[in-house]
């Protein structure tokens, strides 16, 4: 009679020796966020940075489909065209609410992220932006105010912004019980990495109270400035701040030049069946000498996943921002926006090659919601007609390196800033996840995939 089995003994000697059993695979969620990358803005990335016939890194990703972008009115009804805030909190919470929120659903109460149920249960979580980390689409994530202007100890006691002037967040202020404006609450929260810009708001200080960086620094936290400090290691938490508002994108139009009017005659201005127009020259996209003194959001990404990664049998949920896709589009500069999207692409090759080290890992690339760009025909289809015709708005005129001329017409209103549009948005990843994702999903859907894929 065999009293024991001699392989099975030690194993559960090897076992005790080792102490608590680890997870030889851990599970991690990456989510790349194009902050207004729709399918506009894929296609010029891809013509200007591989050719109309080229391919982008993103086109390689196995799993491919699209994200219905809901929003809605305090009064729960349907709105169709969203902004940053409310869609990143639907992403993050899968909250549908109205614009505006962070964090919050429609009725103005906080409700948990991913990050946070993940954080919770002892995964490594970071947040990385070229923004601003206390702007919408980072701070939905680990902050939660009734207003997405609210993103520090001055502005949450209203003010303006973009114009237009804001009471602020009075129910989320310190002094009466509320949990403090954005950048207070990133620099408590339970998250191990936060990279972006944000000095401004985190340096801002209301009469002699303490500053988010007085915070961040009095919890022990380490603080990044410079590029160069990218290059070491850090124990502990680590935020990053790394311009004193959003980052300075890496390319720009020639001569500073954005999208332009249409120059037309006088005739044509009394008529528009007679006189003549003159089309914008060309833009080439040329360095930003401003981006030489911030770390790429490639090296932000390398950063973060060595940090998150390092030590950890448990695994991270990271979301990281491409930010100025969407900024740029608003300022209807496509050489800002296809620049940001390089850099997408640079810091989804980072990513990609963990996971193919790591096959736990879960990578999503979508957008928040759609924007204004437009790649139109140049010259126009009906040129040979006997009348002046001519796309609506400004239009910018891009010179691509094979060659050509791409288009690119925004024309959603006529001040000085785009606006967004109410498209679907792409949706890739490296795979389905155990089949958390289908082709056509909603923004609240991809939340619910995360919780899921990572057992929260």
């Amino acid at each position: 009679m065999k009293l024991f089995n001699a392989p099975a003994l030690l194993a559960a000697f090897a076992c005790l020796a080792m102490g608590p059993l680890a997870n030889a695979n851990p599970k991690s969620v990456i989510l790349i966020i194009g902050d207004g990358f729709d399918d506009q803005h894929v296609t010029m990335g891809r013509n200007y940075l591989s050719g109309q016939s080229g391919t982008l890194i993103l086109d390689t990703m196995p799993f491919r489909g699209a994200v219905q972008v809901e929003t809605v009115d305090a009064a729960g009804s349907a709105i169709y065209v969203a902004d940053s805030a409310n869609t990143a909190t639907t992403l993050a919470t899968g909250a549908v609410t109205i614009i505006g929120r962070v964090g919050k659903d429609r009725d103005d109460e906080r409700v948990q992220t991913v990050l946070e149920a993940a954080a919770a249960v002892g995964y490594k979580t970071g947040i990385v932006s070229t923004a601003s980390v206390t702007d919408a689409t980072p701070a939905a994530f680990a902050a939660h105010v009734g207003v997405r202007a609210c993103e520090n100890p001055v502005s949450i006691r209203g003010g303006k912004k973009y114009g237009v002037t804001f009471e602020g967040c009075p129910r989320d202020l310190v002094e009466n019980g509320g949990a403090g404006s954005i950048a207070e609450q990133l620099a408590k929260a339970n998250v191990d990495l936060i990279l972006g810009g944000g000095m401004e708001h985190f340096a801002a200080r209301f009469e002699d109270n303490p500053s988010a960086l007085d915070m961040t620094t009095e919890a022990g936290a380490t603080v990044l400035t410079r590029k160069d400090q990218l290059d070491d290691r850090y124990a502990g938490r680590v935020v990053g701040l790394f311009a004193e508002d959003t980052m300075p994108v890496k390319w720009q139009g020639s001569n500073g030049r954005s999208a332009e009017d249409i120059e037309r005659s006088w005739l044509n201005l009394a008529h528009e069946m007679i006189g003549s127009i003159t089309q914008p020259d060309t833009i080439a996209c040329v360095d930003n000498p401003s981006f030489e003194a911030i770390p790429p959001l490639e090296t932000m990404t390398r950063f973060a996943i060595d940090h998150l990664s390092r030590d950890n049998e448990k695994g991270f949920f990271l979301t990281i921002e491409s930010a100025s896709i969407d900024k740029q589009s608003h300022v209807r500069d496509p050489c800002g926006s296809i620049g940001e999207i390089e850099q997408l692409e640079r810091a989804l090759s980072v990513v990609n090659d963990y996971a193919a080290r790591n096959p736990d890992t879960l990578v999503i690339v979508t957008a928040d919601h759609a924007q204004a760009a437009q790649i139109v025909p140049d010259p126009t289809l009906y040129t040979g007609l006997p009348i002046p015709v001519f796309s609506p708005g400004k239009v910018a005129r891009v010179e691509t390196p094979e060659g050509s001329l791409m288009r690119i017409n925004y024309a959603t209103n006529n001040i000085r800033s785009e606006e967004h549009t109410g498209a679907n948005v792409p949706l890739f990843a490296n795979k389905q996840g155990n089949a958390v994702l289908t082709p056509f999903m909603r923004q609240r859907e991809i939340y619910q995939a995360m919780m899921q894929y990572l057992e929260l």
